[in-house]
């Protein structure tokens, strides 16, 4: 289920403000019905009418994507920087990122326009693993990464029991190669942990989500993915707590 603004938006018809109005304004009817709140959510099977006319839904799209660093996980960027649906011109639906990577992290992207299914991956209750690897400052002490396996403390709340494995040393210039498995999606999250304890992240890239991974792709390649992976992720989803 999704807000109705939102349904209408992603169909082309208009920006997710102006759909806000016209449904304020008595334009649009939802299984025949005229409804003016904006709280009002949609499934698949519920009939929407927009000036009196049937909004078609598209076809649900997916695809996994490898995210280069320099590119904003959003839609538009009011500073006219690369978005990742830049990287598909040729597709007709409206895609969108679930969840983001920052603009300097590199990895595993999904983008759909399967709002229901965007919303059982990104739930906190019911988050996928995401396996990161990190170049970092410094060679972590093993008490170190205890702390962010036993879970951490940051502004926004103690994080959930991550996994951890140190992949390389190089004592020579001081740095190392860190892989970090989470299931949460704060904000920041991997470097935050990271520099919480002292090693600040100086590349970051996002090597696996769930099963999936980036076997076969270069930065800037995707690849769509097949019905029974998408199955798969949603009963992945649903199964965790």
């Amino acid at each position: 289920m999704e807000r109705l603004q939102k349904v209408i938006a992603h169909a082309g018809l208009a920006s997710r403000r102006k759909a806000e109005e016209m449904i304020t304004e008595g334009k649009v009817k939802v299984n025949g019905k005229v409804v003016k709140e904006l709280g009002v959510k949609v499934g698949l099977h519920d009939k929407v009418e927009v000036n009196g006319v049937p909004m078609e839904k598209e076809k649900s799209v997916y695809f996994l994507f490898y995210k280069p660093r320099g590119v904003i996980s959003a839609v538009t960027d009011d500073k006219n920087r690369k978005v990742v649906t830049d990287f598909f011109p040729e597709i007709p639906e409206r895609i969108y990122p679930v969840g983001r990577l920052d603009y300097d992290t590199s990895g595993l992207l999904i983008l759909t326009n399967d709002g229901e299914f965007a919303n059982i991956m990104m739930h906190p209750k019911h988050e996928v693993e995401k396996i990161y690897v990190a170049k970092v400052k410094g060679m972590p002490f093993r008490e170190d990464l205890k702390k962010l396996e036993k879970g951490i403390k940051l502004e926004d709340g103690v994080t959930a029991p991550a996994k951890t494995k140190v992949l390389s040393v190089d004592k020579q210039k001081q740095t190392s190669i860190i892989e970090v498995t989470i299931h949460e999606g704060k904000n920041r999250q991997i470097r935050r942990m990271l520099e919480a304890i002292g090693y600040p992240v100086i590349k970051l890239k996002r090597e696996q989500y769930g099963f999936l991974t980036l076997h076969g792709l270069s930065a800037g390649d995707s690849r769509e993915l097949t019905p029974h992976e998408v199955k798969l992720l949603r009963s992945m989803a649903m199964n965790e707590k």
